[in-house]
């Protein structure tokens, strides 16, 4: 799983937070309180008065602050750290947060609490040497891995039904027109675009949207050797933008995310922000692996590779009409022979591959990550319950 593009501070002149930061009795800072803050150098126009809401802190940054640490301390899930943003539009850029800054946070969306007065600072080996077992209660499993996370969110393909055009407008989607830099085709992180959309359209700044391009057009179920019947287009996913300007017909973004080269022939679409998901693999792995119905097969791999394994994104041909459902842990297998040597047999058997996680589900289609592979998953492999 690629690492999240950590969001550094700049290290600027020492500074004071008058009114923000008490000492904690131990000598660390304690949470802020509503006061004014403190001049300091900063490339955004913060906040003169820190003014938290119920459940909210203002934490004042310092040297080494991330939003992405932010994310981890506060929410307790560094990929949490939109949320903090969205509570600080001040900031333009997520990758430029100054010392002196003050951040509002909001513990209680965390979505993994520690305990009340436990030190948050790293423990030194002698700390932790001189640490004694809690047994007045079971500990909790640490959770160690996530099986979909913003990342696969943002390059994830999709099958829709009819045409992909069609579909992009009627969810509201922008075309994605232009750039501000003419002389490049491919843009990236902190690259500006222009869509379609404006202020008569409801587009408002701050406004976030995703980067969907149709990536294949009249696709056919791979068993459909007479290309008979269409299942649909297949969009893809591929970058974040944020709205900076707005203007009648017409707005200009900023691209906050990509993980591929964005062009303008795309379509910057509503966003949702997705929620993290933890693994939970099966124990059910025994091959033959018992088939139930329905069951699906894989039809697509992401960039239409001829294998995947794991960390992959693949669509199958079932949705949530045949009962799949996101964030169901399905099994993959492989039909072979009982004996290879045997021309004539038909006797076959199923053996495991690995497991998947429905991440999106359509009518007709879902959309899986894979989480576990003993080889490499093709197209065909079959899925089930």
């Amino acid at each position: 799983m690629r690492q999240s593009k950590r969001l550094r501070a700049l290290a600027v002149i020492p500074f004071v937070a008058l009114g923000l930061l008490a000492q904690a009795p131990d000598g660390t800072a304690a949470p802020a309180a509503t006061g004014k803050v403190a001049e300091h150098q900063s490339r955004w126009d913060y906040p003169k008065d820190a003014a938290p809401g119920p459940g909210q802190e203002i934490h004042t940054v310092e040297k080494g602050d991330t939003l992405w640490d932010l994310g981890a301390k506060y929410l307790g899930n560094p990929f949490a750290w939109p949320q903090i943003w969205e509570l600080n539009k001040w900031v333009k850029d997520p990758h430029w947060i100054f010392p002196g800054d003050p951040i509002l946070v909001e513990p209680s969306r965390a979505t993994v609490t520690q305990p009340k007065g436990q030190d948050q600072q790293p423990l030194s080996p002698r700390d932790v040497a001189d640490l004694q077992p809690d047994v007045r209660r079971p500990r909790k499993p640490v959770l160690e891995e996530y099986s979909y996370t913003f990342q696969d969110f943002i390059e994830m393909p999709y099958l829709v039904p009819g045409s992909g055009e069609a579909y992009l407008k009627q969810i509201g989607a922008f075309k994605v027109v232009g750039r501000e830099d003419a002389t490049r085709d491919m843009l990236g992180d902190g690259d500006y675009l222009y869509i379609g959309g404006g202020s008569d359209q409801g587009v408002k700044p701050g406004d976030r949207l995703v980067v969907t391009k149709i990536y294949a057009r009249k696709f056919f179920h791979p068993e459909d050797k007479r290309h008979q019947k269409v299942l649909g287009d297949i969009l893809e996913q591929y970058g974040i933008i944020r709205v900076t300007h707005v203007y009648p017909s017409q707005s200009v973004a900023i691209i906050e995310k990509s993980l591929d080269g964005i062009t303008i022939d795309g379509y910057a679409a509503p966003y949702i922000e997705p929620a993290a998901m933890v693994n939970n693999l099966r124990t059910d792995i025994a091959s033959p692996v018992q088939l139930k119905e329905p069951a699906a097969k894989i039809i697509f791999i992401r960039m239409n590779k001829d294998v995947a394994a794991g960390g992959d994104l693949v669509i199958i041909d079932k949705g949530a009409q045949d009962g799949f459902q996101v964030g169901q842990v399905l099994l993959t297998a492989r039909p072979v022979p009982l004996d290879p040597s045997a021309h004539a047999s038909k006797a076959m058997t199923n053996y495991y591959l690995g497991q998947l996680i429905v991440i999106k589900s359509g009518e007709r289609a879902a959309t899986c990550r894979i989480l576990r592979s003993t080889e490499e998953v093709m197209v065909g492999d079959i899925l089930t319950h």
